[in-house]
């Protein structure tokens, strides 16, 4: 069977579209306000894990977003047990004010030093644990690691 052109971009489309979507539902739902985090933990009886970071500019963040945020695997894990709160800390790209103020002033309350570093609350609000720095290991390693918080 022959395509016409027409044929053949529907096709091309229809491959970058899913492509698209596979990739998206690798990505999690992160939010990006601690309050919603805290109500949303709080309804649904999860953990919250604040991811702070420098999505553009830190090399440690990025390689651990690639190696373990983005499988598959924690985003399976993260969506029955965890609300995801990712507070961002760019110098490239732009924050409206007041998101970089309610960051700082997450930044000084969990007394983070470096990124990236991940705080894990209950659904109550109450710090379980911190874990400072790149978690080598991959998705599986952090899902154990976060476990012992419990």
């Amino acid at each position: 069977m022959k395509l016409n052109w027409i044929s053949k971009w529907c096709l091309l489309a229809a491959g970058l579209f899913t492509c698209a979507l596979g990739s998206r539902a690798a990505e999690g739902k992160w939010l990006t306000d601690y309050q919603q985090a805290l109500t949303q933990a709080k309804q649904e009886n999860k953990r919250v894990l604040i991811d702070f970071t420098g999505s553009d500019w830190c090399g440690w963040c990025i390689k651990f977003d690639k190696e373990v945020y983005s499988q598959q695997s924690f985003v399976d894990y993260a969506d029955k047990n965890l609300v995801l709160l990712k507070l961002d800390f760019p110098q490239r790209k732009p924050l409206p004010a007041a998101q970089r103020e309610a960051n700082d002033k997450l930044a000084r309350q969990y007394q983070v030093s470096g990124f990236p570093t991940t705080v894990v609350l209950d659904s109550a609000g109450k710090q379980l644990g911190k874990l400072v720095g790149y978690q080598a290991g991959g998705p599986q390693a952090f899902i154990a690691k976060l476990e012992k918080l419990k």
